[in-house]
C-alpha cells in the first residue's frame, strides 16, 4: 500500500506526542505573550538590552518573540499530529482489505 510510511505503534506514539507539544507550547505560548514574570529566565535578555533607553519595551518585545516561536512550534506539532493521523488511516484502511 503506498504512502504508509510508519506501523501502528509509531503512529500512536506521534499522535501522543504531538498532542501533548500542541499543548504545552500553546500554554507556554501564552504565558511569554502576556509577559509572564515566572518565565523571564526563557527570556534572552543581555546587558545591551538593559541599557537600552527603555529596557521594560525592550524585555517585553523579546517575550512576544519567544511567545511567536512557541506559536509556531505548536503549529509543526499539528503537521505532525496529522502526519500521524493520516498513518493511522492508512494502517486500519490496510487492515480491511483482503489479501
Amino acid at each position: 500500500m503506498r504512502g504508509l510510511i510508519c506501523g501502528p505503534k509509531l503512529a500512536a506514539c506521534g499522535i501522543a506526542l504531538s498532542l501533548w507539544g500542541i499543548i504545552m507550547l500553546t500554554m507556554l505560548g501564552i504565558f511569554f505573550t502576556t509577559h509572564s514574570a515566572g518565565l523571564i529566565e526563557d527570556v534572552p535578555v543581555t546587558e545591551d538590552d538593559m541599557k537600552d533607553t527603555n529596557p521594560p519595551q525592550k524585555i517585553y518585545a523579546l517575550y512576544e518573540k519567544v511567545g511567536t516561536n512557541c506559536f509556531i512550534a505548536a503549529a509543526i506539532y499539528v503537521l505532525f499530529g496529522a502526519f500521524s493521523c493520516c498513518q493511522m488511516k492508512l494502517i486500519k484502511k490496510r487492515e480491511y482489505l483482503v489479501h
